[in-house]
């Protein structure tokens, strides 16, 4: 199958591996590059203790540039959505690490019944912007404290018409993966895309959550199909069933 990636440079090129192994043609699309807040990151870690939680592999990606700052941290707990991220954590070091299948809210409800999490010390959360809400709700509503520091932010990338004709119209996808509510948002505000929508018609369109499948335009929901868990594993398994 022909199937475009519409994630982050770092974390596309390694989908576009998964995929070409699997006998696919992968193709990347960027929509969004990161934008790291490393001294807010810095700050945040020498002013707290305690547990440290991610929900996504990019905030592992702004610790890695700490250096020494980074080594007297690594004994924190942290939590983690995925286990890609989680993955990452101990790539850096870290060696108290706990995962969730599921997304934030699950990671919230992860970390309540873990009695190891002392509610007395603000869980610290390094957070990108923008991001979905699930996970502070969750604490919130857990009754969790916690202190959210954005250490990266995502600036939007605009393809050139050229690049989204030759990958939707002078030969056509077959499927679109779409990793996050924001992504999706970008993707059918392309004029490209909006002017154009008839070309999508009949494309998959595979989706790592209900929310990004949401985001979707309902004239396109036929072809649309959700990961039956928040992780790619899940999302590329959509790519073989019928």
């Amino acid at each position: 199958m022909r199937v475009v990636v519409t994630r982050p440079r770092h974390s596309g090129e390694r989908t576009i591996g998964r995929l070409t192994r699997m006998g696919h043609e992968a193709l990347l699309l960027p929509l969004a590059e990161p934008v790291h807040h490393v001294e807010e990151a810095r700050t945040a870690l020498l002013e707290t203790h305690g547990a440290i939680a991610v929900t996504s592999a990019e905030a592992i990606r702004v610790l890695a540039t700490l250096g020494q700052d980074l080594a007297q941290q690594l004994g924190r707990p942290i939590f983690a959505v995925g286990k890609t991220t989680a993955q990452e954590a101990a790539g850096l070091g870290f060696t108290d690490i706990t995962a969730s299948e599921g997304g934030g809210t699950e990671l919230a409800a992860l970390i309540s019944g873990r009695s190891t999490n002392n509610r007395d010390t603000p869980l610290l959360y390094l957070a990108g912007h923008p991001r979905a809400a699930g996970f502070e709700a969750g604490l919130t509503g857990l009754q969790l404290p916690f202190r959210t520091v954005e250490c990266y932010r995502m600036r939007d990338i605009v393809p050139e018409d050229a690049a989204l004709r030759r990958l939707f119209m002078d030969s056509r996808a077959d499927a679109v993966l779409l990793y996050s509510q924001q992504t999706a948002q970008r993707f059918f505000s392309l004029p490209f895309v909006q002017e154009n929508l008839n070309l999508f018609a009949g494309m998959r369109f595979l989706c790592l959550s209900d929310a990004i499948a949401a985001a979707i335009p309902a004239a396109l929901h036929a072809h649309v199909d959700t990961a039956a868990m928040p992780d790619e594993d899940r999302l590329l398994a959509l790519l073989v069933a019928e």
